[in-house]
């Protein structure tokens, strides 16, 4: 085989190689909390059962949901477009209730898609079912952002 031939081959396989890992680094998704992460970035129950103290430098989304659930596969797009769009503002994570059974009960995600919005300072707010993408933005605005409530 031509050597010329051989060298574009390996330079366009090169060339795939990192746009597919440019796009993978682009597209991240919402961070999947176990009791563990939960406990390090959100509330430490186990330390302070009584009382809740926010662990986070940001506010943050929570999306309790379950694979087999249909509103949550709904809403899924809007926390990771919710993710891009207050980068750097907010943290979006999610908690599978099938998987994380003691978050869930903690939170009394009994009915999901549910979720919890944290602020810096006060009590976390939960909404229960799937709204339209623009009334969780509201939500965002006003609990975690402290902007004006739309009118």
């Amino acid at each position: 085989m031509n050597n010329r031939i051989v060298i574009k081959m390996v330079f366009g396989a090169l060339f795939l190689a990192a746009a597919m890992t440019l796009s993978a680094q682009t597209e991240k998704k919402p961070e999947m909390l176990t009791k563990e992460t939960f406990l390090e970035k959100v509330w430490d129950f186990d330390k302070n059962p009584t009382e809740f103290v926010y662990k986070g430098d940001k506010p943050c989304v929570i999306d309790f949901y379950a694979d087999w659930c249909g509103p949550c596969r709904k809403i899924a797009p809007y926390m990771e477009e919710f993710m891009k769009t207050y980068s750097g503002e907010i943290y979006v994570y999610k908690i599978n209730t099938d998987q994380q059974k003691e978050l869930a009960a903690m939170f009394q995600a009994r009915n999901i898609p549910m979720v919890l919005f944290v602020p810096m300072k006060g009590q976390p707010q939960k909404t229960v079912g799937a709204y339209p993408k623009e009334q969780y933005q509201q939500m965002i605005e006003t609990i975690l952002l402290g902007k004006p409530a739309a009118q």
